[in-house]
């Protein structure tokens, strides 16, 4: 199984002098992460493989089971996110107004044993697992070792 990720490699447009001056506003308007060396993230993800399946498990805390996409096309499962909040403070003579969007996506290539109709996915925890169900002939072929020389 392999994977695809979307990444923007994080270059720095400011010479390093510079972002120490901009720092404190950096940290005041980005909650404290540099808004230009920010990198695009994609949640990690554990694979397995048994006899009977494979099981993906992927860390997304702080989302809700309807805030998932998961679809197969071909040979390409797609699980995919997005989720927009705001939220807003009323103080003495000021209003602050926050939001906060997030999204990824995450791309596998499926080998040919899984069976594609019996795909099941749960999210708890935080975690949302998939279960990817083998073939029967897949089930029956035997692992070989090889000995390292």
């Amino acid at each position: 199984m392999s994977t695809k990720a979307l990444t923007r490699n994080g270059g720095t447009l400011l010479p390093a002098v510079f972002e120490d001056f901009f720092k404190p506003w950096n940290e005041w308007f980005d909650g404290g992460s540099n808004l230009m060396n920010r990198l695009l993230t994609v949640p990690a993800v554990n694979i397995t493989e048994s006899k009977d399946d494979f099981k993906l498990s992927i860390a997304v805390p702080g989302m809700k089971k309807e805030d998932f996409h998961i679809g197969v096309e071909g040979n390409m499962l797609t699980i995919s996110s997005e989720k927009e909040e705001s939220r807003e403070e009323k103080e003495h003579k000021y209003t602050r107004k926050e939001y906060n969007y997030s999204s990824f996506s995450r791309s596998f290539s499926l080998p040919e044993d899984v069976i594609k109709d019996n795909i099941q996915a749960t999210y708890t925890d935080g975690v949302l697992h998939l279960t990817l169900p083998k073939k029967e002939e897949a089930k029956k072929t035997t692992a070989k070792n090889i000995i390292v020389r």
